[in-house]
């Protein structure tokens, strides 16, 4: 099956009526699924209230069945008809942050989702992206969108259309093409189903954003391990793997390259995923590819995929990263990274 490929400009009004989108969303609306672009990036769509749409998903991926996925809507007012509550926190949330890279759990109403998109709980996350081409397509299918990132499960997630051809030619109907996304990294995810709001998956909002509009955030424990079962997308098994073995490295300049030379010796051809700041300081590996600057952490987040991906157009034995400052969109970068190296970390 060669897949559909709809080119739709970003500047996409979204009570507009564009044939491309309105193609697409048919598809949605007869339970197949179409890959489409949001801020942070590319989605894999389908009708959440349907089992056979959302199986569909999970068969595409190869995802475990029990890892929850997002629901995408186009307008806040539909809650309404999709969560039992909409507690204060989350409403604060909702003014400042929505549309825009932010998932919340709510307890989910009974009866409207397919229990596939929940994984059996009885919460769903839901989050309105801030994409034109993203709210176009889910108003006009005129249902809740289920969308994981557009990528076989573990592979590093899709930020253009070619990505996610590379990754689904021949797995889904289409991908509507809006071009490279923004972010780069998925969006965060909070749960407001307690008493403290608590940081699911660190994503393209900040701690310190969500801080200054509620007060104190919590970050989910588990998110270190990876242990447990998974109330959130991105909280279990290994996501964004490049297919060469990735290690963390958080040393000196000089024992990044003691580590380098070492794997040389042993035969190895050695990548180096890198800043601009620092590529200089590692000329002896075999490949290496700078993923933004290091003085401007959201250059790192935008290239932080593509760059894993553009490792496996290398024919490296090993890949050797530095680490970053837990802070800021720092958190969702080395969450990204600690996953895509399975935890692995080298120190001094």
């Amino acid at each position: 099956m060669t897949i559909k490929h709809w080119i739709v400009e970003k500047d996409v009004d979204i009570n507009g009526s564009y044939p491309q989108v309105v193609d697409a969303s048919q598809y949605l609306k007869d339970n197949e699924v179409v890959a489409f672009p949001t801020e942070t990036v590319y989605g894999l769509g389908a009708n959440a209230t349907s089992d056979v749409a959302v199986d569909k998903i999970f068969q595409a991926k190869g995802r475990p069945s029990d890892n929850p996925l997002i629901v995408h809507i186009s307008t806040s007012d539909q809650l309404n008809e999709l969560v039992e509550e909409i507690p204060e926190t989350a409403k604060r949330l909702i003014e400042n942050f929505w549309p825009g890279p932010l998932t919340i759990i709510f307890k989910k109403k009974e009866g409207v989702f397919s229990n596939k998109v929940t994984a059996g709980l009885n919460t769903v996350a839901i989050r309105m992206p801030d994409h034109p081409i993203a709210l176009a397509l889910i108003a006009a299918a005129n249902l809740p969108i289920a969308a994981p990132s557009a990528n076989r499960s573990g592979r590093p997630s899709p930020t253009t259309a070619a990505h996610v051809i590379e990754d689904l030619q021949g797995r889904i109907v289409g991908v509507v093409d809006g071009g490279e996304t923004g972010v780069g990294v998925e969006s965060t995810v909070v749960d407001c189903t307690g008493d403290d709001p608590v940081i699911l998956r660190p994503g393209g909002v900040t701690r310190e954003q969500l801080e200054e509009i509620v007060g104190t955030v919590e970050v989910d424990p588990s998110l270190k391990e990876g242990k447990g079962a998974p109330k959130s997308p991105g909280m279990k098994y290994t996501h964004y793997a490049p297919n060469a073995p990735l290690y963390l490295v958080k040393a000196s300049i000089e024992t990044f390259r003691t580590l380098i030379r070492n794997k040389q010796k042993e035969g190895l051809k050695v990548g180096v995923l890198t800043t601009a700041e620092n590529k200089e300081a590692f000329t002896e590996a075999d490949v290496i590819i700078p993923c933004g600057k290091r003085e401007d952490l959201p250059t790192v987040a935008h290239s932080l995929y593509d760059t894993l991906r553009a490792f496996n157009s290398s024919d490296v034995d090993i890949i050797f990263s530095e680490t970053f400052p837990e802070e800021g969109v720092g958190l969702a970068i080395m969450n990204r990274l600690q996953k895509a190296a399975g935890y692995r970390l080298i120190k001094e």
